[in-house]
């Protein structure tokens, strides 16, 4: 579906309905906002990817969807998920509070009720919040609470590992250019990596197996072992791609739950993992 930026205030554009949330069966973790872990510096809340939990209005509690997240980076920018659209926006860390500024969002349409809870979101993840942080490592809450009483539910979620978690293919790369998958391969590609130096997984057609050295950034690839199958042309496209990927010496990043791996000739591949708990 296309998708539209507009260059305005996450409060001004979604402080339509901060009703229509339904009565849950209680807060969650972290949902009263009298900080049982005060947030002490920038360090508490940034750089953390934080999974919305629930958000509570006017005393009515909301689980979130499962796409709700919020990150905030030391240079004083928070982006994330409110439900549905992605947004971006200014904030600044000082003490125990977060000032939510102006910043943008997308414009997708979205099931009804998944926009009347990012409409709440929006309208709450605005203007001075009190923040409180519980917890240590990656077992962390945070509760943004608004000058209403009014409180977002957050909970702390650390990066998806390499080894042990199923990677969905979901793009293809070259050069730095980034291109989508052929049309009707999606979620047929996936590959695992195993703890004792193995990965296995699916090009698209084929089931495959191989070695897989993991040292620091890098991963080599030994020889590819796969059924010879054929299959339609797109998923067989899809298959040479990604041979052309997993093979040698190549370098490769995790952010949250993407996986880019990049081989030396410049062709490379995008994957996902699976939200966590499901």
């Amino acid at each position: 579906m296309r998708e539209q930026r507009m260059a305005v205030s996450v409060l001004a554009l979604l402080t339509l309905a901060a009703c229509g949330t339904d009565p849950g069966s209680g807060a969650g973790s972290g949902d009263s906002g009298d900080g049982s872990g005060t947030v002490r510096n920038e360090a508490s809340v940034t750089g953390v990817h934080w999974t919305v939990s629930s958000l509570t209005v006017g005393g009515r509690t909301t689980p979130a969807p499962a796409a709700a997240h919020v990150s905030i980076d030391s240079a004083g920018k928070a982006t994330g998920n409110l439900g549905c659209n992605r947004f971006t926006a200014d904030v600044s860390v000082e003490g125990d509070h977060v000032t939510v500024g102006p910043g943008t969002t997308t414009e997708m349409g979205c099931e009804k009720d998944v926009q009347q809870f990012e409409k709440a979101l929006g309208a709450a993840f605005s203007g001075k919040l009190k923040a409180a942080v519980a917890g240590s490592g990656d077992e962390r809450t945070l509760t943004l609470t608004t000058a209403q009483g009014d409180s977002i539910a957050l909970t702390s979620e650390p990066p998806a590992p390499l080894t042990g978690t199923a990677w969905k293919v979901t793009g293809l790369t070259s050069a730095g250019l980034a291109a989508s998958l052929p049309a009707g391969t999606e979620d047929k590609a996936h590959l695992t990596f195993g703890k004792d130096g193995s990965v296995e997984g699916s090009l698209g057609c084929n089931s495959f197996h191989a070695k897989a050295a993991v040292a620091g950034s890098t991963i080599t690839f030994g020889p590819l072992s796969s059924t010879r199958k054929m299959c339609p042309g797109p998923r067989m496209k899809l298959e040479r791609a990604l041979m052309g990927v997993l093979e040698g010496r190549t370098t490769y990043t995790i952010a949250h739950r993407s996986l880019a791996l990049t081989a030396q000739s410049g062709e490379g591949l995008h994957a996902s993992a699976p939200a966590a708990g499901s």
